[in-house]
C-alpha cells in the first residue's frame, strides 16, 4: 500500500514537497513514479524514478523545477517541488512499477497511492 500525502494550496512560485509512504510491503526492488491528473486531462507522468535511485527523468514541465528522491530505508519517496505554476495543479498519486525501472507508461504500475491534490493559485 502506498500513502501519498504533502498536497495544499499555495500560491504561484511556492514550494511543495510531497510525500510518498509504503506500509504493508517494501517497495526496494521497485520502480517509482508521479503522476498528476488535472481536471479535465489525462493522467500524465511527473517524475520517475529507478529501484535504487540512479535513475531518475522528469516532464518537460518539471523539469528543473521537480526533483524526486528515494529513501528505501525508510520505503519512502519524495517529489520536492518548487517554482510552482497554476498548470501543476492537479491531483498527484504515487505508484510503484512491477520493474526495477520506472517506464513512463502507467500500464507497468501496479501499486497505486490515494493522491494527494495541489493547488496552484496565481
Amino acid at each position: 500500500q502506498l500513502q501519498a500525502s504533502g498536497g495544499g494550496l499555495v500560491q504561484a512560485g511556492d514550494s511543495l514537497r510531497l510525500s510518498c509512504i509504503a506500509s504493508g510491503r517494501t517497495f526496494w526492488n521497485n520502480g517509482i513514479g508521479w503522476f498528476r491528473q488535472a481536471p479535465g486531462k489525462e493522467r500524465e507522468s511527473v517524475a520517475l524514478i529507478s529501484y535504487n535511485g540512479a535513475y531518475t527523468s522528469y516532464a518537460d514541465s518539471v523539469k528543473d523545477r521537480f526533483t524526486i528522491s528515494r529513501d528505501n530505508a525508510k520505503n519512502a519517496v519524495y517529489l520536492q517541488m518548487d517554482s510552482l505554476k497554476p498548470e501543476d495543479t492537479g491531483a498527484y498519486y504515487c505508484a510503484a512499477s512491477r520493474l526495477a525501472t520506472a517506464p513512463r507508461d502507467s500500464a507497468y504500475y501496479n501499486y497505486w497511492g490515494q493522491g494527494t491534490l495541489v493547488t496552484v493559485s496565481s
